[in-house]
């Protein structure tokens, strides 16, 4: 009888710890030199990573490396539409999730086990983008997290 209840303590201990939208602390967080902002789940991306490669904005990592998040306004200096925008950046093939309207763009798919999120939204002369990277094996416990933050996004 003791058995069911060893497996599910088992499987809770090695759980992802990405914690339920419930258990997650959220604050806003905005880039101050262009506006651009999402809710950013601080209990999870608690590492602050510096700044993004290229524009404006930040990076951030879970507590073991294992996940990242990267907040930046990219200069769009031409007002290219989000399709234009994207196909200047060469995106690679295979992706496995694209979708692309006038306002913003989403792109996913996976590479090296971990799984790749990129959300632009068109700004005034900038790209407001959210990147986010995580372990492939625990997609169903980070896409409520991804989804919250890609619906936030603004700028």
């Amino acid at each position: 009888m003791r058995l069911p209840y060893l497996i599910i303590a088992t499987a809770l201990t090695f759980a992802p710890a990405i914690a339920d939208a419930g258990g997650t602390e959220w604050r806003r967080y905005v880039i101050p030199t262009t506006g651009a902002s999402i809710d950013m789940p601080i209990s999870i991306f608690s590492r602050d990573g510096g700044r993004a490669e290229s524009g404006a904005g930040r990076r951030f990592f879970t507590d073991d490396n294992r996940a990242d998040l990267t907040v930046q306004s990219i200069p769009n200096p031409s007002s290219d539409s989000p399709a234009e925008f994207l196909a200047k950046k060469r995106p690679p093939a295979g992706i496995i999730y694209k979708r692309i309207t006038p306002y913003f763009f989403v792109v996913s798919s996976i590479r090296n086990d971990r799984i790749w999120y990129n959300r632009c939204n068109r700004g005034d002369r900038v790209m407001n983008c959210v990147m986010i990277n995580y372990p492939a094996v625990e997609k169903r416990g980070w896409d409520g997290v991804v989804t919250r933050i890609s619906h936030t996004l603004r700028g």
